[in-house]
């Protein structure tokens, strides 16, 4: 398994958690692509919390996801707006859209749920080609908390505009320090007055880079001045507290 699947339930949760601009690099990034000329793609793009507010600002913006239940929920948004992206399904490393980008971003640390490391070299090596020649990428990358702690369970209740509940259980099974991923175990039940009516079950699975181990993946596949910001502030410095940290790359 590449990525970690979002579903429907799992959709629906993220929908209400994480609603369109609620993100925290939000003005980080329509800071950082006010400026880009040409099209632009989100890959990785969800049900459209950062995609939205991007094209509101009336910067021209495509998505792609893998997940059918997050981009359904993204041309919903969409059409509430009346708005119409083009928005493409499919994974990363197969990533071939019929236009190619000025810029392309993966907001929110979404790149760590490649969860296959030869996969997430491939998907980096299609988002260059992907890019017009001088076409900027950028990219967040998140660490690990350094308490993780196995079998630990996280319980949470989301309720729903039209008032079913969905409880979470979040249950950390694996955590590789040598191999850098973690894996989770979620289960999501849904309620209405009381009655279960739908069950669903995820591996969620995260895999981390180091800043330098990273930079040398961006330069191998061809990326040249190579910046990295930390916690959304562009040049400062990441240090050893840092958790967040963006890069930001120009095709050679």
């Amino acid at each position: 398994m590449s990525y970690s699947t979002y579903g429907e339930l799992c959709t629906e949760v993220y929908d209400v958690t994480k609603p369109i601009g609620s993100f925290w690099g939000m003005d980080y990034y329509l800071d950082r692509l006010k400026e880009v000329k040409g099209p632009i793609l989100e890959a990785m793009a969800g049900s459209g919390r950062i995609l939205i507010p991007l094209l509101e600002a009336g910067l021209s913006v495509d998505g792609s996801d893998s997940s059918r239940s997050m981009l359904a929920s993204c041309e919903q948004r969409c059409a509430e707006r009346g708005i119409t992206p083009n928005l493409y399904e499919g994974s990363l490393q197969e990533l071939s859209l019929p236009n190619k980008y000025d810029a392309i971003f993966i907001g929110g640390a979404s790149f760590l749920l490649i969860e296959n490391r030869d996969d997430s070299l491939q998907a980096l090596d299609r988002i260059y080609h992907q890019l017009n020649k001088a076409g900027k990428l950028i990219i967040d990358l998140e660490l690990p908390s350094p308490d993780l702690e196995i079998e630990r369970i996280k319980t949470s209740t989301v309720i729903l505009p039209d008032g079913h509940i969905i409880t979470i259980e979040n249950k950390l099974v694996e955590v590789d320090w040598y191999n850098q991923f973690t894996v989770s175990y979620i289960k999501y039940e849904k309620w209405n007055n009381g009655v279960l009516v739908n069950t669903e079950l995820q591996r969620f699975a995260l895999r981390w880079y180091g800043i330098e181990e990273f930079k040398m993946i961006l330069e191998k596949i061809g990326f040249t001045d190579i910046i990295v910001s930390a916690d959304y502030q562009f040049g400062n410095q990441p240090t050893k507290s840092t958790t967040l940290y963006t890069f930001e790359c120009i095709k050679r």
